[in-house]
């Protein structure tokens, strides 16, 4: 399921894949990323934005900071929903605040900002009008 409304808040639910657990039974850490990544990527298909076409049109998005806390573990064939949320960090970076949470009952598992920039040609950080769709 995804959703978006007026307020700039997307969710995605999706379902841990064996080949994503370590051999403690849980997701690994770094696949959270991949969880956060694939939800920002929905949220901009969902405002009309694409990640590749943007990068094609050279408007180029990069993350320059991660900040996840990880408050419990998932496992294999879990259910769960990430969020995201934007608001402007700076007058040139974009934070995402995003959270994913174990269906049902919503119990927090990460709560991670992801902060990102837009490089020029000359590799300066810059805000896109374009990314304004996504506040």
């Amino acid at each position: 399921m995804n959703s978006a409304n007026s307020d700039s808040v997307f969710s995605i639910t999706m379902n841990v894949r064996d080949y994503e657990c370590d051999m403690q039974g849980i997701v690994n850490n770094a696949v959270f990323q991949n969880y956060l990544e694939w939800a920002r990527h929905g949220y901009l298909r969902s405002r009309g934005l694409d990640f590749a076409d943007l990068t094609k049109r050279g408007i180029i998005v990069v993350v320059i900071r991660a900040e996840i806390d990880y408050l419990r573990s998932l496992r294999s064939g879990d259910s769960f929903t990430v969020t995201v949320r934007t608001r402007m960090a700076s007058r040139l970076k974009l934070a995402f605040d995003q959270e994913i949470s174990l269906c049902p009952g919503a119990e927090p598992v990460v709560k991670a900002t992801i902060t990102t920039t837009c490089l020029n040609e000359r590799n300066r950080p810059y805000f896109h009008d374009d990314l304004s769709r996504l506040l």
